[in-house]
């Protein structure tokens, strides 16, 4: 069974969108297209 007031202890809310874009966008992430770019770099050299 659930218990709700332990649950509600740990409870956090969710940022708001534009915080959330804020946070997302804020961090210099490494994605598929900086891999990619990478390795053509490093054939081509």
């Amino acid at each position: 069974m659930i218990n709700f007031e332990e649950e509600l202890k740990k409870f956090q809310p969710s940022l708001e969108v534009e915080d959330a874009e804020d946070a997302i966008y804020n961090h210099d992430l490494t994605d598929m297209t900086d891999i990619l770019l990478e390795m053509m770099k490093e054939k081509n050299n």
